[in-house]
């Protein structure tokens, strides 16, 4: 009865596209998260975070520890170093304290951050070019 499953519950399985896990306001929880899908949190969580989905801080969600994940959109408050391979949206009612890396990152007014970004892999690309550039000069002009 309940082992069976349809094409649509088999196709929403891991990819993320499914009902997230939901964290509740009433729930606190102290240790590690490691999840596939889709994550909201309402509730507490002290301790890591890994997701290979989009993580979702409500504005009641508060989360004590680092995060890790493909695309995160923050209302509530956060101490974590933050690493995001896509989009961090902070939105206005967003507290953190930490450091970002992550691809993108838009931030509404009204939210705070405390802490370094890292704009990931086009900081890295800026540098090498430049210096590359630089480089190329130099050895112009000593030719």
């Amino acid at each position: 009865m309940f082992n069976n499953k349809t094409s649509s519950d088999s196709s929403k399985g891991n990819s993320g596209s499914g009902m997230p896990n939901h964290i509740n306001s009433d729930t606190v929880i102290e240790g590690s998260i490691k999840a596939r899908g889709n994550l909201r949190i309402d509730g507490k969580l002290t301790g890591s975070l890994e997701c290979q989905g989009r993580v979702v801080v409500g504005a009641s969600g508060t989360i004590e520890g680092d995060i890790r994940c493909e695309n995160a959109e923050i209302e509530g408050s956060i101490k974590a170093n933050i690493t995001v391979s896509d989009l961090l949206s902070l939105k206005s009612t967003a507290k953190v304290q930490g450091d970002i890396v992550t691809k993108k990152l838009a931030i509404e007014p009204g939210a705070t951050f405390t802490g370094s970004c890292s704009m990931g892999g086009v900081v890295k690309d800026i540098t090498s070019n430049a210096g590359q550039s630089r480089q190329a000069e130099r050895q112009e002009k000593t030719a």
